[in-house]
């Protein structure tokens, strides 16, 4: 029998006493969250962002993962000291990590534990302390909120304003959410923001709610403005014409100061609780996931007839293309009702006229490139195989352009009907990076993934600088993605795990993508997921 999801747990993590592993500063620290796979392979789910020179962090990220009584779900927590902009995490200082499993968490409510380094010995004083709790509640709060005369805390310049917001719980106030910082302003307007209703108050709308507004300092001694307690209540009074206003109060100056009355006023002028949909209730809606697949036919993968070529199908009948194809696809196929899929190719010379092409259906019938399910594509890439020239250069624009085309369409619809995945097998570069650029910032803002994933021993640095984990990806004349839809995987760094690591690892984040831009859009599934 097929494991019940018996629900959705949310885990916050904070640490102390990181080792400091930076000279002249502290350490920046991220949380990367790994769960092991059934044959015990680890793959990564989620990181949390990167919190500067801070040895005890409160990461404002949480992870929501699906939690089933019945499997041992083991979880590993590790840390980072980030130092660059790579999303390989190799290069960067490992200050401990913990293993678990979520049933212990979620049993202890609250786990703290010392972090330990690679060789079982513990990371100095260092700990991580992890807290679980249900989402029960799929409602979100969407905020816009400004201040104005915030004390300044700069000698030069003006203050660098941030707000945290904080929920009440049986052990202290517990960071729900920090909104970006506006720099060398007293009077900022932050940009609109999503708090999910349980992570501020537990869902409760008379629960104390405290925020408090800081001055950013780089060297991570972060000043404090001042505070105040609400809530939900009362900021749902907010409207743009009568915003909800909260004076900044700070205690060690009211004490010091005789006729103090404020460090600041922070306006709230929305405070909106919305229904949030998931990614189950867009697929139980009637949403279907399109699948294309777009596979590399350049020179540099070798002569197909060649045991070293990459396209060389093996007397077990497989290569790593073929491995890829297989392992995405049979997992996606099951969100698509006809599962009917276009397969194209890209640098080959292909007949009659042996023109390069970056978009040839790899059935060779431009009407109607779909394959029947993934076996179909498999079939259909076997028999293109030998009869196309490996040629050249390597474009991703062509493909991507042909996808966006579809997904722009589908976006006319005034419902989550249609949401396109890409997937693109590769060797190697990118020759045409800047127009592969422009076209995922034009594709970030329609209903579209895309999945690199690079096989064989080529140097993969230029895709990860596509996947935009380490920062928004931008065209060429500055624009950036709306969201980050690309992810990339290297194939040789699960040559060892079993078919389904690799499909975990390249589909963690699609689910996240489709609801969230569905979300961002205000579309919601065609029909009503859960009629009551």
């Amino acid at each position: 029998m097929a494991a019940q999801c018996v629900t959705k747990v949310e885990l916050t993590v904070s640490c102390d006493n990181l080792l400091d592993r930076d000279i002249g500063s502290k350490s920046d620290p991220l949380c990367v969250l790994l769960m092991s796979s059934s044959d015990s392979q680890w793959y990564e789910v989620e990181r949390t962002e990167k919190v500067q020179n801070c040895l005890s962090p409160k990461f404002a990220k949480k992870f929501a993962i699906d939690y089933y009584f019945e499997i041992v779900q083991k979880l590993k927590f590790g840390i980072y000291d980030i130092d660059n902009k790579t999303i390989d995490l190799s290069d960067d200082d490992f200050l401990g990590e913990l293993e678990c499993t979520l049933g212990q968490v979620v049993s202890s409510k609250k786990l703290t534990r010392p972090l330990i380094m690679k060789n079982k010995h513990p990371a100095g004083k260092g700990t991580i302390t992890i807290s679980a709790e249900e989402i029960k509640d799929n409602r979100v709060v969407n905020f816009e909120a400004e201040a104005r005369k915030l004390d300044n805390k700069d000698f030069f310049g003006k203050s660098d304003p941030y707000l945290e917001f904080y929920k009440q719980t049986a052990t202290g106030w517990q960071l729900a959410h920090r909104t970006e910082v506006v720099k060398n302003n007293l009077n900022p307007t932050w940009r609109p923001f999503r708090i999910p209703l349980q992570s501020l108050c537990g869902a409760d709308m008379d629960k104390p709610i405290k925020v408090e507004c800081y001055d950013y300092d780089n060297d991570g001694s972060h000043d404090l403005i001042g505070s105040f307690e609400t809530t939900m209540t009362r900021l749902q009074e907010a409207s743009r014409t009568s915003p909800a206003e909260f004076e900044c109060i700070n205690s060690k100056k009211k004490q010091k100061k005789k006729g103090y009355r404020n460090s600041g006023v922070v306006s709230v002028k929305l405070c909106q609780v919305v229904k949030e949909y998931t990614f189950l209730d867009y697929i139980m809606g009637g949403c279907q996931i399109n699948f294309t697949v777009a596979i590399d036919f350049t020179g540099s993968n070798g002569d197909p007839r060649s045991p070293q070529s990459l396209h060389y199908i093996s007397p077990q009948g497989v290569n790593e293309y073929l491995s890829a194809i297989w392992s995405v696809g049979n997992v996606i196929q099951d969100y698509d009702s006809d599962k009917m899929f276009p397969a194209f190719g890209f640098g080959a010379q292909i007949p009659p006229t042996w023109q390069v092409s970056h978009e040839f259906p790899l059935n060779f019938n431009p009407s109607n490139p779909f394959c029947a399910g993934v076996e179909g594509i498999v079939e259909a890439y076997r028999v293109c195989l030998p009869q196309v020239k490996l040629y050249g250069p390597t474009n991703f624009s062509p493909i991507i352009n042909h996808v966006a085309c579809f997904a722009k369409q589908a976006l006319q619809q005034t419902t989550a009907s249609q949401y396109f995945v890409l997937l693109i097998i590769t060797d190697g570069v990118i020759t045409d990076m800047d127009e592969t650029r422009n076209a995922i910032v034009s594709a970030s803002r329609l209903p579209m993934s895309i999945i690199i994933i690079g096989v064989g021993g080529a140097d993969f640095s230029a895709m990860e600088f596509l996947d935009g984990d380490d920062g928004r990806l931008r065209s060429l004349s500055g624009e950036p993605a709306m969201r980050d839809i690309v992810q990339f995987v290297p194939f040789r760094q699960f040559k060892n795990a079993p078919c389904q690591a690799l499909a975990q690892s390249v589909l963690a984040e699609l689910p996240q993508q489709v609801a969230s831009f569905f979300t961002l859009m205000k579309l919601k599934p065609p029909h009503d997921p859960n009629p009551s």
